[in-house]
C-alpha cells in the first residue's frame, strides 16, 4: 500500500480537509506538524515546491495541497493507487 505522508498545521483549514479527506476513504497517513518550525514555509517549498501547507506526500512524490488531493479523488486516480 502506497505511504502518504501529510505535512501539515493545527491552524491551517485546507490541512483539516485534507486529513478529513483521508480518513473519510480510511487511508492512512503519517503527520508531520510544523507549528514549532520557524521555518516550516522554506521546508515545504524544498519538499513539494510549494509555499502553503498542506503538502501531500505519496509514494515520496509531493503531489501538492488539499486542492490537488481532492481533484485525485473526484477523478479517481486516489483510488486506483490505493486499489492493489
Amino acid at each position: 500500500m502506497p505511504e502518504i505522508v501529510l505535512y501539515t498545521t493545527t491552524w491551517c483549514g485546507y490541512c483539516i480537509r485534507a486529513k478529513a479527506l483521508l480518513n473519510s476513504l480510511d487511508l492512512g497517513y503519517d503527520e508531520i506538524p510544523l507549528d514549532d518550525d520557524p521555518g516550516f514555509r522554506k521546508r515545504v517549498f524544498e519538499l513539494g515546491h510549494q509555499w502553503t501547507v498542506p503538502l501531500v506526500v505519496i509514494d515520496g512524490e509531493p503531489i501538492g495541497g488539499y486542492d490537488e488531493l481532492a481533484a485525485l479523488n473526484r477523478s479517481g486516480a486516489l483510488a486506483e493507487r490505493f486499489a492493489a
